[in-house]
């Protein structure tokens, strides 16, 4: 994470260059609580550079596998809108949570504008917050 903007500077125009957000190998990189505030600055990162972002989170899993569906699973279907291409995993019921995630990403593309978030200072290198006592 340190040396993502060095990799993308290095890479872009040289190099086919996309960016994964895989959220189980990430997390384990920054833990639980950062996970979320990472995955935002790796957006803002990759939109900054016009670098392509494949969300692999694990999208419409539960449904893929089992043709049942949870609300978590859900919401993270409507975020993956941010990206320029969405990941499923196989399973049994693919073409339907496929169809789910078409339908989910037509309806959030009216309310998602790139370049629209106010932008802070990223925070990609900081060290771990201390631990709460």
């Amino acid at each position: 994470l340190r040396n993502l903007p060095e990799i993308m500077l290095s890479t872009i125009g040289r190099y086919p260059l996309a960016i994964m957000i895989a959220r189980g190998d990430l997390a384990v990189e920054v833990g639980g609580e950062r996970l979320a505030e990472i995955q935002e600055e790796i957006l803002w990162l990759a939109e900054g550079g016009h670098v392509p972002v494949i969300w692999a989170t694990q999208v419409l899993e539960t449904m893929a596998k089992t043709g049942a569906v949870s609300r978590p699973e859900l919401s993270d279907a409507a975020m993956s809108v941010r990206a320029e291409c969405v990941m499923l995993n196989k399973g049994p019921f693919i073409v339907s949570a496929l169809r789910t995630l078409d339908r989910i990403l037509h309806r959030m593309q009216d309310h998602q504008q790139k370049k629209m978030p106010q932008l802070r200072a990223l925070n990609l290198a900081v060290a771990q917050d201390p631990p709460l006592v």
